[in-house]
């Protein structure tokens, strides 16, 4: 399962993510990561057996985490299936098949790169 943390201001330097790799042996998987000297997102994919146990521990260390169930949202009205963001993501959530975009939202990291790169702007990033 994917998590986005949103490192607030005053926890920034301290080890959050190592500590509660420690706290909960979660292996997790950095897959995303911006962070500077006062605040930071990250998104981790979680085994689905710990998330639960993961996000409580983030949470205590005042770490604010949203579940990315569906991380990229598509207007089918919009999409015109021209591959846009097939080739601008870094990660290969997109893909043809039968000549239509499809999309495997498993693998999004939520970089935003396809809400960029889509020329008739169908594409849209759910935060929550």
């Amino acid at each position: 399962m994917k998590l986005m943390l949103h490192v607030a201001p005053g926890i920034v330097r301290y080890p959050v993510v190592a500590s509660v790799i420690l706290e909960t042996g979660a292996l997790v998987n950095i897959e995303r990561a911006s962070i500077d000297a006062v605040s930071g997102e990250i998104v981790l994919e979680v085994p689905a057996e710990k998330c639960q146990e993961v996000i409580e521990a983030f949470q205590k260390r005042g770490v604010k985490v949203m579940l990315l169930e569906i991380p990229v949202v598509r207007d089918e009205n919009e999409c015109v299936h021209c591959g846009a963001c097939v080739s601008i993501c870094p990660t290969g959530t997109f893909r043809f098949e039968d000549w239509r975009v499809v999309a495997d939202s498993g693998k999004c990291i939520q970089c935003g790169a396809c809400v960029v790169g889509c020329p008739q702007r169908a594409l849209k990033l759910v935060l929550k």
